[in-house]
């Protein structure tokens, strides 16, 4: 069992590059809003993905420190993205957000945590 990641660098970096997502996502810039829009995400609901995004963020950070945190904030980031992607392909909204934005951050999760595993 993996308890606290192998370095520190791989989940400091999922969640910086997370933080710079919610950051972006405060007042979403036209890339973000464009890929909600795509998955018909209703925009009363889009706080909750900053929300998420944060707590993974806190989670992924608090985990380098304590035991199984960073695996279980990771393994819940790529699960998220998943989802995503399962919206995406349901919507049908397969263009370049869906390949840059949401399968790059699901590569870059996936790769985190198999980082974290060595």
């Amino acid at each position: 069992m993996i308890l606290i990641p192998s370095s520190w660098l791989p989940p400091a970096l999922l969640a910086a590059v997370l933080l710079i997502d919610v950051a972006l996502s405060i007042r979403p810039v036209q890339f973000i809003r464009y890929c909600l829009h795509g998955v018909r995400f209703p925009e009363e609901w889009w706080w909750s993905l900053l929300v998420i995004k944060a707590l993974a963020t806190a989670g992924l950070i608090a985990g380098i420190w304590m035991p199984g945190l960073a695996f279980a904030a990771n393994s819940g980031v790529i699960v998220y993205f998943l989802c995503a992607a399962i919206a995406h392909i349901r919507a049908k909204a397969t263009g370049s957000a869906f390949w840059i934005n949401c399968l790059g951050m699901l590569a870059l999760s996936c790769a985190t945590l198999a980082l974290s595993l060595i």
